[in-house]
């Protein structure tokens, strides 16, 4: 693929993100083939010009990039070395772009298996949720080889407002733990606070409102701290996986040397507690939810 052509892109996973994601390489003008496991929510894609495929390989088959935007590090492994995934498609793309949030052993795993096929990858998580996906402002975390950020400039410039290149590929995916030990220590913290502040008798809004605009203030703290004084918990990123990726944190922070998980692993108990509530599928602000449950046992 040439750096002035125009590339067809197969997207496999067509979720909260990857909708968005395909919606935006299709307005840049992009081809767009997709893929979901679930068909019907590729759908609303044919008529912004995208091709719905029944299998990743025919999905793969002549496009020049495919992007993979899928649950966990298994889901995506299987779409592309498992039967009938991209790795049987007769006219393989050129490049692999994979955006999912997998961790270290799994990102270890599919580079392994893009380097034994000779597939050029692109290890390439993204920073934001549904919102800014749809806005095209996401944060990519890009890391790979020096001849891979020519061809996925275009497809990456298409979904997000910044791409961050951060070393080989493998690095991608170990900034976005780190990134998210952040998001989900700070989402928790935000609830605890507010929690406390109901426990002791005050208007939990205080706290949102003590923070703004001072030097401890976090736009991201107003947003999920204002979705769950709400009771808003439309999916954005859903529970379910901030409880995976605290796992892969966990499981990242191993070895000689390594810093102590315990927040990550507080905050796992909270995100266990909401999903055994039935919050899985709701947003990560229902943590909020699991902080609350010791409380409301006390009154």
């Amino acid at each position: 693929m040439s750096c002035t052509s125009t590339p067809t892109v197969a997207v496999l996973g067509i979720g909260t993100m990857g909708l968005p994601m395909a919606r935006n390489l299709l307005s840049h003008g992009l081809g767009v083939r997709a893929w979901n496991r679930t068909r019907a929510r590729a759908k609303p894609l044919r008529a912004a010009g995208a091709d719905i495929l029944d299998t990743p390989a025919e999905a793969a088959d002549g496009a020049d990039v495919v992007l993979t935007m899928l649950a966990n590090g298994d889901a995506v492994d299987a779409v592309v070395s498992g039967s009938g995934g991209v790795l049987a498609a007769p006219n393989r793309p050129s490049l692999w772009i994979q955006t999912s949030t997998v961790g270290v052993a799994d990102e270890r795993r599919l580079r392994a298996a893009a380097d034994a096929a000779g597939l050029p990858y692109v290890d390439a998580p993204v920073l934001g949720t549904r919102e800014p996906a749809e806005q095209g402002r996401l944060v990519v975390l890009a890391s790979g080889s020096e001849e891979t950020r020519v061809p996925a400039a275009r497809v990456l410039d298409a979904i997000g407002s910044r791409t961050l290149w951060v070393g080989a590929a493998g690095a991608g995916s170990r900034l976005k733990l780190v990134a998210n030990a952040w998001v989900l220590t700070l989402t928790a913290g935000v609830g605890q606070s507010l929690a406390l502040a109901r426990h002791l008798g005050l208007d939990p809004a205080l706290f949102l409102a003590a923070i703004s605009g001072g030097a401890m203030d976090v736009p991201y703290a107003h947003t999920k701290g204002g979705a769950m004084l709400r009771s808003d918990y439309t999916p954005s990123f859903p529970l379910r996986l901030a409880a995976k990726d605290a796992r892969l944190v966990l499981a990242a922070s191993t070895g000689p040397g390594a810093p102590d998980p315990a927040l990550v692993r507080a905050v796992l108990d909270q995100l266990t507690r909401a999903e055994d509530l039935g919050f899985g599928t709701d947003d990560l602000a229902a943590v909020y939810e699991g902080i609350r449950r010791g409380e409301e046992h006390e009154d």
